[in-house]
């Protein structure tokens, strides 16, 4: 049947607003039982098996790759693969969290027995405290929500979304009992944009065989063919050893609109003195920021005194660093 543009904003809404409401009702169940179940996870040896099935063992899959990333080792086990077979995965050591709104699910029936056989501490995160799953756990995380979004209470909605926040709650309350640090978590997210504010440096980024310089006595020719074949946009301007200025292409671009007679221009008479420099071992982030304050694409780098290259703008976009 179709609806109004009004009546499907409205049904938006009001999944929207039940799915809302039970959210916050979670924080009544954030008690002494979520807190040990923390401590648990925290002394274990082995890791947190997570298990479910249906739409539960999606969320699972979700709470483990936060649980990985946030310094918490953790494995996915789907309930329906593990009763016929993938029970190997657990070991001595390691703790189940079993997750199942209902839990009541004929899988999870057979499941829990075996988990239990196996003297592993058995965590439920349950919608049903008086479920078979809630009677058979060694602790259990509340998950209880009123009703779900769906019309009848048929499709998982409220449920897996009140999953999914307990989930993100124990693994922040892990994050913070271990002393989790911006460091740490860059070490298991090399790869992304936050890993590489906090681990890429200058250094890693400046290729030292394109390293345009030329000394103060040089004429403009010689200027513009450096800078060209750099492909930097700019160039150091030495003296033997010694840092003297920098000249960019807006440099010349200015020279020629100022002045007629140029040929017997040399490079340190267009050369800008002082210029903004940084350290090899310096955050490409911070060089980022050094660029950004002063309204210049690229900056020389140094090392020791020692004039080691230039770091342009584009060279730390192009790593997604933001």
């Amino acid at each position: 049947m179709l609806k109004t543009r009004k009546e499907i904003k409205n049904s938006a809404l009001k999944t929207i607003r039940i799915e809302a409401e039970a959210i916050v009702n979670l924080k009544n169940y954030i008690t002494d039982d979520f807190a040990l179940c923390v401590e648990k996870i925290i002394n274990t040896k082995g890791r947190v098996v997570i298990t479910g099935i249906g739409k539960s063992a999606i969320i699972a899959t979700k709470i483990v790759a936060t649980l990985n990333s946030t310094g918490t080792p953790a494995i996915f086990m789907h309930a329906a693969d593990a009763i016929h077979g993938d029970l190997g995965i657990l070991q001595k050591d390691d703790i189940a969290l079993c997750i199942s709104n209902s839990g009541n699910s004929p899988e999870i029936k057979v499941l829990t027995p075996m988990l239990k056989s196996q003297g592993n501490l058995l965590i439920a995160m349950v919608g049903n405290l008086e479920s078979f799953l809630a009677r058979q756990a060694d602790l259990i995380i509340n998950a209880t929500v009123e009703k779900e979004a769906s019309p009848g209470n048929l499709a998982p909605t409220a449920s897996t979304t009140a999953q999914l926040v307990m989930g993100d709650a124990l693994a922040m309350a892990l994050l913070e009992c271990r002393g989790f640090s911006a460091q740490d978590f860059a070490r298991y997210h090399p790869g992304g944009a936050l890993g590489k504010q906090l681990y890429l440096k200058v250094d890693d980024l400046i290729d030292t065989s394109q390293k345009p310089a030329v000394s103060g006595t040089a004429n403009i020719r010689e200027v513009i063919l450096e800078i060209s074949s750099k492909r930097l946009g700019a160039t150091a301007v030495m003296d033997q050893s010694n840092l003297r200025g920098i000249i960019t292409d807006g440099d010349l671009r200015r020279m020629l609109q100022n002045r007629q007679d140029v040929e017997n221009l040399t490079a340190a008479d267009i050369m800008s003195p002082g210029p903004k420099t940084i350290s090899t071992g310096t955050l490409a982030v911070d060089a980022l920021q050094l660029m950004r304050n002063n309204n210049i694409t690229q900056v020389l780098v140094m090392d020791n005194g020692m004039y080691m290259g230039m770091i342009h703008l584009h060279d730390i976009l192009k790593e997604g660093i933001i």
